[in-house]
């Protein structure tokens, strides 16, 4: 079954702005791409977002540290 990749396309599609910054295109978000998005972000508050603690962010953690507040909501 393909859910998780057709979920992870639609939830990349509604956040286009943030992965624009993927600069490699693997659909993960490093703490230098963030940074390029967001120069204020700190790589506490990256870390805070990075629930598995793999060293980047999924469109789930991205989506949940918007929520919680961690990463701006705006758009760039």
């Amino acid at each position: 079954m393909k859910t998780a990749p057709i979920a992870l396309t639609l939830l990349l599609a509604s956040t286009p702005a943030l992965f624009a910054q993927d600069a490699d295109e693997d659909g993960l978000v490093t703490f230098d791409e963030l940074v390029a998005a967001y120069p204020d972000v700190t790589e506490d508050t990256f870390n805070a977002a990075d629930a598995n603690g793999d060293g980047t962010l999924d469109a789930d953690e991205l989506a949940a540290a918007r929520e919680a507040g961690l990463i701006p909501m705006d758009d760039m």
